[in-house]
């Protein structure tokens, strides 16, 4: 007869739990100490079979946990972040958030679940009693706390579940992918994003208020015009991002009171064309002086010479403002004739 044809058999041995303890007060003991309640076996502890349904268990909790953070990954990857989805009674939300969510939560809780599985059902459950002592550390001490490491090791079964074993360890090791797949948005990835805005040669200037091209007799001596690049609607996907990089401010400057020689080059009949952008911290640029030919950030007073190159002549920024060389195409109308030569907008790490 196999011992799970008779689970009596596997019964651990009885312990005595009643060390140091008295059923009635008295002067030595003016507490009473009843001891622990006799212990009540599983049936896990009793029955293989029982044992290896818990063992199936936990390694499905630890395997759903592996599956959940796959799906986390993927839907990082899959899904577009503007998408929006109807979930009652939550009501649109971002796609992407609540699959992040979802599929971060059922990994985490999998794991717990599965752990707290296994410790319940197959790791041991017996009280023990242990009598106050020092809070120094003696060597019989230390060796006791090994002893009863690896009493704790071997009653965790972690070396005869095998199938539990591999499984949390397969979800304990996926898991952490989550938190490293989060790291890509710490950033652009190291390109050179930065470095091109959306004009090129040939792009019409668009006035931003009116969206007409412009030509040169829409600009008069002292004004202060805005435009942007052909072809890029304030309705387009990602146009918040093309046009941090790509605002123009437009100014007309006689030319004899232009001073850098490469500045009058880049011009037509002195109408000048910067990036709106600072290069301290990227806010824009709204404030122009017309007698000294001067703009100023509103944001910490960083003024710039449009007459010189944009020189920096007051505040935190740290370089001119990137001028875009312009002419006027066959029609009439001022186009660009390169993007900017260097990135608009602050300093960052891979600029030099």
């Amino acid at each position: 007869m196999s011992s799970q044809d008779n689970p009596e058999k596997n019964l651990p041995t009885a312990q005595d739990t009643t060390h140091g303890a008295v059923d009635v007060a008295d002067e030595k003991h003016p507490f009473a100490d009843p001891g622990l309640p006799p212990h009540e076996h599983r049936i896990q502890d009793i029955d293989e079979r029982a044992a290896k349904r818990s063992e199936r268990t936990v390694a499905l909790l630890f395997t759903l946990s592996m599956l959940a953070t796959i799906g986390f990954i993927a839907s990082f990857v899959a899904i577009p972040v503007e998408k929006m989805v109807y979930i009652f009674p939550l009501g649109r939300i971002s796609a992407l958030n609540f699959a992040l969510g979802v599929t971060l939560g059922i990994a985490l809780f999998a794991i717990g679940a599965g752990a707290v599985h296994w410790a319940r059902t197959l790791m041991s459950d017996e009280e023990l009693t242990d009598e106050r002592h020092p809070i120094e550390a003696p060597p019989e001490v230390r060796t006791k706390v090994m002893d009863d490491f690896r009493q704790g090791a071997k009653e965790s079964q972690l070396g005869r579940r095998k199938l539990i074993r591999n499984t949390m360890f397969g979800a304990l090791t996926l898991v952490p992918l989550s938190g490293v797949v989060l790291l890509r948005d710490l950033g652009p990835l190291p390109e050179d994003k930065l470095r091109h805005t959306a004009w090129s040669r040939g792009k019409l200037l668009i006035n931003q208020n009116t969206n007409e091209p412009m030509r040169p007799s829409d600009i008069v001596v002292g004004s202060l015009t805005f435009a942007k690049p052909e072809g890029l609607d304030e309705h387009d996907h990602g146009f918040n991002n093309e046009i941090a990089k790509a605002a123009l401010m437009i100014v007309r400057i006689q030319p004899d009171d232009i001073k850098d020689k490469r500045t009058l080059e880049w011009s037509h009949e002195g109408i000048l064309a910067y990036s709106k952008i600072c290069t301290h911290v990227g806010c824009p640029i709204s404030l122009y002086e017309q007698q000294t030919h001067h703009v100023l950030c509103p944001c910490h007073q960083s003024t710039f010479d449009l007459s010189d190159g944009a020189k920096v002549i007051f505040g935190p920024a740290g370089h001119p403002l990137p001028q875009l060389r312009i002419g006027v195409n066959d029609e009439g109308y001022l186009e660009a004739l390169a993007d900017f030569d260097e990135p608009v907008g602050p300093a960052f790490w891979e600029r030099g």
